[in-house]
Order: C-alpha cells, then sequence, then structure tokens
C-alpha cells in the first residue's frame, strides 16, 4: 500500500481512482463494508482505490480537549487499511486552510483536481466542507456534472446495534471486550514501542514495559488482563492504563504492562497488547507499599485467570 501525505506530494500516476474519504478511527465492521464495495468498484473500473484520511482527526482539530478517544494510531490505521487490499492512502494535513474549504472547493482541490476520481463510496451519514455544508446529495450533484460516480455505504448493524467507532468505545468503555472484538472483527490492540520510564515498578519488584501511547485521550482505563505479542510469541500479562495516580506524573495517560514469566530486555522493541478482562479501576494508594501489594494482587488474580481459561 502506497502512503501520500498531502495534496503537495500527488503526482500523475495517482490520478484515476476509486475513492472514500472519512477517519476509518479502528476499521471496524462498518469500514471494512466500505472497503469491500471500495474493492470491487475498483476492480471493475481497473483503477486503484485510494482511501482519505486527514491528520489530526477534524474534531481532534476544532475541539482537542473533547474530541473522541483515538481507537488507532495513524501508524496502526495504516496497517489495518493495508490488511483491508487498500492500493493508496492520501494523509491530508487537517489544519486552518482545509478547514476552510467550501464542499465546492473540497470537490475541485482534492477529488477532481488531485485525484481525479472516478468513483466515490462514502459512508450514509458522511459531511464535508466548511461548516459541513457538503452532503450525499451534494456529491451526487458534484458527480453528475464533473463526470463520477458516488455510493453511499449502508449501515452496517449487529443484533441491532449500529457498528460506528463510537460503539466500539463505548464497549472499551465498558470493558465489554467480547462485544468490541464482535465491531471490529478482531480482539481490541494497541500497538507501540517501549519507552524507558521511572524504574519505579522495577523497584517494586515488577518490572513494567512502559509503552509508547502519542494520544491525548485513550478509550479505556484501569488495570487488566492481557496478552502481549513479543517477536510472535504470546505472553499473558497485567496492564495499566492511566495516569498513575499514586505516583508524581505528568497527567497524561501511560500504558504500563507487566509480563508473566518473561526474562528479558524488552526496551525500543515494540510489543503488541490484546485486551481480555478488566480486573479493577485504576485508583491512587496512600503509599508505594500499598500500590505494591496492589500489584502482586493483581498478578496474582491474572495468574487465575489464565490458569481457569487453561483448564477449560
Amino acid at each position: 500500500m502506497q502512503l501520500v501525505r498531502g495534496l503537495h506530494n500527488l503526482r500523475p500516476q495517482h490520478r484515476g481512482c476509486v475513492a472514500t474519504i472519512g477517519n476509518f478511527d479502528g476499521v471496524h465492521r462498518g469500514h471494512q463494508a466500505i472497503l469491500a464495495r471500495l474493492r470491487e468498484r475498483a476492480q471493475e473500473l481497473g483503477v486503484p482505490s485510494c482511501v482519505v484520511i486527514f491528520e489530526p482527526q477534524p474534531r481532534e482539530f476544532f475541539a482537542p480537549d473533547t474530541a473522541p478517544a483515538r481507537l488507532a494510531r495513524l501508524r496502526d490505521k495504516l496497517h489495518l487499511l493495508a490488511a483491508e487490499g487498500v492500493d493508496r492512502v492520501l494523509c491530508l494535513a487537517f489544519n486552518q486552510r482545509l478547514s476552510k474549504l467550501s464542499a465546492a472547493e473540497f470537490v475541485e482541490t482534492i477529488l477532481v483536481g488531485g485525484l481525479d476520481i472516478k468513483h466515490l463510496e462514502v459512508g450514509d451519514d458522511f459531511r464535508f466542507g466548511c461548516d459541513r455544508a457538503g452532503d450525499f446529495d451534494y456529491l451526487q450533484q458534484a458527480g453528475k456534472a464533473r463526470g463520477f460516480t458516488v455510493e453511499a455505504a449502508q449501515t452496517v448493524e449487529m443484533d441491532g446495534l449500529r457498528v460506528s467507532s463510537t460503539q466500539v468505545r463505548n464497549a472499551l468503555a465498558a470493558a465489554d471486550f467480547e462485544l468490541a472484538e464482535r465491531l471490529l472483527g478482531r480482539p481490541y490492540r494497541i500497538a507501540g514501542r517501549i519507552l524507558h520510564g521511572q524504574k519505579l515498578a522495577r523497584q517494586l519488584g515488577t518490572p513494567t514495559a512502559n509503552v509508547q501511547l502519542k494520544r491525548r485521550r485513550v478509550p479505556l482505563t484501569g488495570v487488566f488482563l492481557v496478552s502481549v505479542e513479543i517477536d510472535g510469541k504470546t505472553w499473558p500479562g497485567v496492564a495499566n492504563i492511566g495516569v498513575r495516580p499514586t505516583v508524581q506524573g505528568d497527567g497524561k495517560a501511560h500504558l504500563e504492562v507487566h509480563v508473566l514469566d518473561f526474562a528479558g530486555d524488552l526496551y525500543d522493541r515494540r510489543l503488541t497488547v490484546v485486551f481480555h478482562q478488566k480486573l479493577r479501576e485504576e485508583q491512587r494508594f496512600a503509599s508505594l507499599e500499598a500500590l505494591k501489594t496492589a500489584i502482586h494482587a493483581d498478578i496474582a488474580a491474572a495468574r487465575a485467570l489464565v490458569a481457569t481459561s487453561a483448564n477449560r
């Protein structure tokens, strides 16, 4: 899959494609349905498929402190899109200039002038342009005038529930990992590089891997039973996501993972954390000794759950 960063990097060979536009946060089953139709149309027309995304996502630009928590970082989103067979991603910097484009300017500058699209596949609630003035009806009119077709993807429902990034966030916030997996089509996971931290957990006798998040907000907090994928092998573990209220922190969310029975140096390596069950909420303890006791209790609870699962 090819990544094009910005309109200025589009070249003549990038013109002529079928496209879709959106955040595609999490690349859930609803997104996957849109991408499946995009692949079909690309094959029918004999042109590449292209997904147009924005970085940051529009709501993160307009209201960074209240924007929804990200389900996936850009790097992970690109991996997920590639796995869905997308040929090309155009990633546009969402800034003041882009936010001021009218619906007509968006169509002319990006869809026609930049990509020369032959077909556009969009979600049934898609809005675009300054003040979100553009909608599906506008796109159909523009397509007739500028020579491309437009199709609205049908809503994907599961047991009467509309599949959306919001529903995935709600499931994760409720620690309903079974529902999140059904909505996503895969278990929820976070991948990242291991950074050097305060090494406080090592002093407490439970060394942890400090996973880089690079997010303003995360969709879940607390202590969890997880599995950790390292170099093709899977290990059980205990993960904490939160602001670490017992120790002096930076106020940002951190992901710390204690990998059960693992011995070795993980610094600067990438690992993937898959979430299975919530053990408890994150809480502030009166002392480091109380925190140490709670951590050992979490590890014991995780071992018991792993043993129970193995005996089924």
